[in-house]
């Protein structure tokens, strides 16, 4: 018998992601068990200040990475969505989850059925703060940190009047009924991977027996999503956002946010192409949103 051991973060969610790949392992892989390894990671040690000021999204997988290059772990499970652009050779992505719900939500104290204003909106990311603008234009925003069991505590003790937190979460929690309302992909356009896992592995390695645990659908969202953000440079401290999805058997539709951060200005487009040309996709939406959005 095989042990693989997954390395994961230490919270609750993060370890029922991964516990999800665990799960795969044991029921399907003959010859094969799996054992989760916890990191705290530097992103979840500092919980006082904002990502974009501590240095971004890679502060949530630096430890997870070097565990894996180390072979103290086989393999590493992460929300996508928290993956910086540029992996490492030595330790390649190698595959992605069926998507869960893609949508931002908003959750509100238990007992209250619509956002009152009496408390700030707690937000996560400058993508999210932007587009609630545009949805609750008088409410006030305030930055939130922690994982979503201790944002929901501070919601509920009244620190703030409402989260945004993304539907993945609280579903795989177990905690769908927290959920007051469901933005639309056009209302509030989601983070690059939202609602998708990844798994890293160890370059040269066979991995094959996780195949089934993949879905190559989203694996050709994913490549129009990254090929974007990508395109724009884009960080955990810019205000983007992208969403594909597969019409059919031949068509891709991708819908963009993109932020000039020199003239304020920002703009969402949608465009669809054939799921063969993903990438490019992702790309050509990328160059018309900066074209369109600059010209004044």
């Amino acid at each position: 018998m095989k042990k693989i051991r997954i390395g994961t973060r230490k919270s609750r969610l993060a370890c029922i992601q991964a516990q999800m790949l665990a799960d795969y392992i044991e029921t399907y892989c003959e010859g094969y068990e799996a054992e989760l390894v916890t990191v705290m990671t530097t992103g979840d040690r500092i919980q006082t200040r904002r990502l974009e000021e501590i240095g971004g999204k890679g502060l949530f997988v630096k430890e997870l990475d070097t565990f894996l290059m180390e072979g103290r772990t086989d393999l590493s499970v992460h929300s996508l969505k928290d993956m910086p652009m540029e992996i490492p050779h030595e330790i390649p992505i190698i595959g992605f989850s069926p998507r869960e719900d893609v949508r931002d939500v908003l959750v509100l104290p238990r007992g209250i059925k619509e956002y009152d204003y009496q408390g700030p909106i707690g937000c996560s990311s400058n993508r999210r703060r932007l587009q609630l603008k545009d949805i609750y234009p008088e409410a006030k925003v305030k930055t939130v940190r922690g994982n979503v069991l201790t944002r929901l505590e501070k919601l509920d003790q009244g620190e703030y009047g409402g989260l945004i937190l993304a539907a993945a979460g609280l579903k795989r929690l177990g905690l769908p009924e927290r959920i007051s309302r469901y933005f639309t992909v056009k209302e509030m356009v989601p983070a690059a991977g939202q609602g998708v896992l990844c798994v890293q592995g160890r370059a040269g390695e066979d991995y094959g027996f996780l195949r089934g645990f993949f879905d190559e659908e989203v694996r050709e969202c994913v490549a129009a999503e990254r090929a974007y953000m990508a395109c724009l440079n884009g960080g955990c401290s810019q205000p983007m956002g992208v969403y594909a999805e597969i019409l059919d058997e031949t068509w891709i539709r991708v819908l963009g946010l993109y932020y000039d951060d020199k003239s304020g200005r920002y703009g969402k487009l949608c465009v669809s192409g054939k799921r063969s040309e993903a990438e490019e996709i992702g790309i050509s939406l990328a160059q018309e949103l900066m074209r369109t959005v600059k010209i004044p």
